[in-house]
């Protein structure tokens, strides 16, 4: 009679003789990403032999206010702050059969004069949650005299092993009638947050997931719509 032998850090030989795989000794077998806004399912089912997951959960970054300046005046908007981040390993035992899946929305821009959305949360169940990103405010008035303003700031830690709050958007200042800065988009861990401008014109987008955006300027009678903030993402890397 033939024998075998096996590695029994990867194979366990049944008393009933049959050669089966040791849970958890494949390693990483697969990526599921959820990158639309919205809520998902993660059926636990669909992924046989499934040890554990890791998952990486980013919310999304605030948007930015519009700005309007009247004749020979000058208007800026602080940043968006960077939305939270979270991470979490988890045990396939600790799953249930279905876990909702939620990816935030990158917060609205707001129009002249109105303030930038908040980004939505993210989350993994409730097993690994992130916040979102507050909205730049719309706090300047248009003048011509010197004035600043704090930027937005960012959210707190969420669910998980580890976590953190997104970065703080950037505040806005004004010189003079003709010369000031708005405020630069706050960074996430997985994303950028918009570029500050000092010229009339919308502010920078966020780069990458959950970054703010940054804010707008107008100057001696520009109206400029503000910009939205990037949308989050949950990545679910898949142990056998």
């Amino acid at each position: 009679m033939a024998s075998v032998c096996v590695d029994d850090r990867y194979f366990d030989v049944g008393d009933d003789g049959r050669l089966t795989m040791v849970p958890g000794s494949l390693g990483l077998r697969d990526v599921v990403y959820y990158k639309t806004p919205g809520t998902h399912e993660f059926r636990k089912d669909d992924y046989p032999g499934l040890a554990r997951v890791f998952v990486q959960v980013q919310a999304a970054g605030g948007g930015a206010a519009g700005a309007k300046a009247a004749a020979a005046q000058f208007m800026a908007a602080p940043g968006g702050a960077g939305g939270g981040y979270a991470e979490r390993l988890v045990e396939a035992s600790a799953l249930g059969a279905v876990e909702t899946v939620v990816v935030g929305a990158g917060g609205a821009a707001g129009t002249a004069t109105v303030d930038g959305g908040n980004g939505g949360n993210s989350s993994f169940g409730g097993l690994c949650t992130a916040n979102g990103g507050a909205g730049g405010q719309a706090v300047m008035a248009s003048g011509d005299s010197l004035i600043a303003y704090s930027g937005t700031p960012g959210p707190l830690g969420g669910i998980g092993d580890i976590t953190q709050g997104g970065g703080a958007g950037g505040g806005a200042f004004r010189l003079t009638g003709n010369q000031g800065h708005g405020g630069m988009g706050g960074e996430s861990r997985l994303g950028h947050g918009g570029f500050q401008r000092a010229s009339t014109g919308e502010g920078g987008a966020g780069r990458g997931w959950g970054g703010g955006a940054g804010g707008a300027v107008a100057r001696d009678g520009d109206t400029v719509t503000g910009t939205a903030g990037q949308d989050g993402v949950v990545i679910v890397y898949l142990y056998g």
